[in-house]
């Protein structure tokens, strides 16, 4: 796993925490936040993901 696939990760699960957390105490300001979070992670463990991709395929390329 590369760096922007951990930090996505745990943006991803503290944006859910964070969402959650605001569904509990109905705080529409804390649902946002944490949703935008959590595509955020999402986004950037995607990156993460296709960078070790193209690194997989170079490395491939190279046998």
């Amino acid at each position: 796993m590369n760096r922007d696939q951990v930090e996505g990760k745990i943006k991803d699960v503290a944006g859910k925490a964070q969402r959650a957390f605001g569904d509990a105490t109905d705080d529409a300001s804390q649902q946002i936040k944490g949703g935008a979070k959590q595509v955020e992670g999402k986004i950037q463990k995607g990156v993460g993901d296709a960078e070790e991709a193209a690194d997989r395929a170079d490395d491939n390329d190279k046998h």
